[in-house]
């Protein structure tokens, strides 16, 4: 009897020893991969991290416990970077802000160490000015947010608490076709057509509405995800382009209006966060620089911001009153060619040429 107790306490005593290893055995592997750092870092190139896309950087692992590192690999976005001779060549699709990436392995295992980092356009933006082509009288009390054509008509959102509507315009003559209104808790921003739906947003109510192109009745509402307000819409025939006061443009999903990806508008020195009111045409997209004078060509599948359009001297051409506020409104007409550009509570529209200085 003594004996068989004794080999149960021995049972039990052997059980609770391989239960505390293995307890000790988990919480090692997980402080080794959580203090990583403690370990490792990575040092790039003059201690900067800020790169324009394809520098070729030098690239070291801080080996701070004279670990056996055994190898080292490298990626941004899930895509590998190869290293060669000590460097990386970092050359990647979307640009902005990343996190590099280097999986290190030592000792029979592997740990993963991030640096952030940016990585901004190779070359600085073309420099355009505008030729007008025509005039168009324009409702000088409509706080212009979205313009965009269909066929030859003009739809038009427009924002102010109690003011902010949805439109057509007769663009040669400025006459309102049909107008309907938005709640007056609702402030207006800009719009987009896909296919016979109008998609318009809200400013900080966070949430779209989705009309018939036909006869502007409402189909349905969606709400936004990450993106922290509403300000412009594209579309590019497939996905929608959506700019929110940051420098993400987000990409919804044309059925969904779900924000599935984003870019982030960069030029060769720095991040940028004034993309406004948006118009793609042929794989850029043109973007109102938010309080300036100014439009953005913007690559749609990087983000680098390729040219930079001077609409100086436009806003004197306006009717000068009370309420004249600054340019915002960029439709194209693909069968003239032409961009038609107004601005808020301006009395005229303009069709302009845009070109390359």
């Amino acid at each position: 009897m003594c004996n068989l107790v004794f080999q149960l306490i021995y049972k039990m005593k052997r059980i609770s020893f391989l239960i505390v290893i293995t307890v000790t055995c988990l919480i090692t592997a997980c402080g080794s991969t959580s203090d990583a750092t403690k370990f490792f870092s990575i040092d790039l190139e003059g201690k900067n991290n800020k790169f324009q896309n394809g520098d070729l950087v030098g690239v070291a692992i801080q080996n701070k416990k004279n670990k056996s590192i055994t190898n080292v690999e490298y990626s941004i976005d899930g895509e590998e970077i190869t290293e060669n001779n000590g460097k990386l060549a970092l050359s990647v699709q979307k640009l902005g802000q990343k996190l590099l990436v280097a999986k290190v392995f030592y000792d029979d295992t592997s740990v993963e160490i991030t640096k952030k980092v940016s990585i901004l356009a190779a070359n600085p933006p073309a420099v355009y000015t505008y030729e007008i082509v025509n005039e168009f009288p324009h409702d000088k009390n409509a706080f212009t947010q979205g313009l965009e054509f269909k066929n030859d008509t003009l739809f038009e959102s427009t924002g102010r608490l109690g003011q902010s509507t949805l439109r057509k315009v007769d663009y040669k003559t400025g006459e309102v076709l049909q107008e309907i209104a938005l709640k007056n808790s609702e402030f207006g921003e800009g719009l987009t057509l896909l296919g016979n739906k109008v998609i318009q947003l809200t400013w900080q109510n966070k949430i779209g509405y989705v009309y018939s192109s036909k006869d502007l009745s409402k189909i349905e509402s969606f709400s936004y995800g990450e993106s922290k307000e509403g300000w412009g819409l594209c579309n590019d025939g497939n996905r929608i382009y959506k700019s929110d006061g940051t420098e993400k443009i987000w990409i919804l999903n044309p059925e969904t209006y779900i924000e599935e990806d984003h870019i982030e508008t960069v030029t060769n020195k720095s991040i940028f966060n004034k993309a406004n009111e948006l118009e793609f045409v042929d794989g850029k997209i043109y973007a109102n620089v938010w309080q300036k004078e100014s439009m953005m060509i913007i690559d749609a599948t990087s983000g680098a911001i390729e040219g930079v359009v001077n609409f100086s001297g436009l806003k004197s051409k306006v009717e000068q009153h009370d309420a004249l506020d600054v340019l915002n409104g960029i439709a194209y007409h693909p069968e003239k060619g032409t961009f038609f550009v107004t601005g808020k509570n301006w009395s005229k529209l303009f069709e302009v040429i845009i070109t390359k200085k």
